[in-house]
């Protein structure tokens, strides 16, 4: 009987963000986010982990390409948002607050058109040390 198995590939970026809701007021912003309502924004070093998980393929001993998937990090997360103001410089947080849950959320949907629909696939994305979420849970 076959057996799953996951790889895993971890990538490291810097950006800054600020957390706002445009439809609360400043004083209901500052109090919820509060360090993180900076109006002059901060940064993470932020680690992300991609875990794909499936069969072995027979012929190649390969789950994933590992090269593959660090290409496909790098061209479609790294570049875009290393280095990047999340709010001001990208697309994808115009509009959307830049949580953590909102990174993994759309580092998924970055990715997830790029690795075989027989293969389950995990965003870990770690914020700071201690603080990290998972998507989908």
């Amino acid at each position: 009987m076959k057996q799953k198995i996951s790889v895993f590939r971890k990538e490291h970026f810097n950006a800054a963000h600020r957390l706002n809701n445009p439809n609360w007021s400043e004083e209901k912003n500052k109090a919820f986010f509060g360090k993180c309502n900076n109006p002059s924004y901060h940064g993470h070093n932020y680690d992300l982990i991609l875990k794909v998980t499936g069969y072995v393929d027979e012929e190649s001993g390969y789950l994933f390409d590992m090269k593959l998937l660090s290409d496909l990090l790098k061209e479609h997360v790294i570049d875009k948002f290393d280095h990047r103001n999340l709010n001001l410089d990208t697309q994808e947080f115009k509009n959307l607050n830049p949580t953590a849950e909102n990174i993994a959320m759309i580092i998924y949907d970055l990715i997830r058109p790029h690795i075989a629909t027989d293969l389950d696939l995990k965003v870990i994305l770690y914020e700071t040390e201690r603080n990290y979420v998972e998507y989908p849970a």
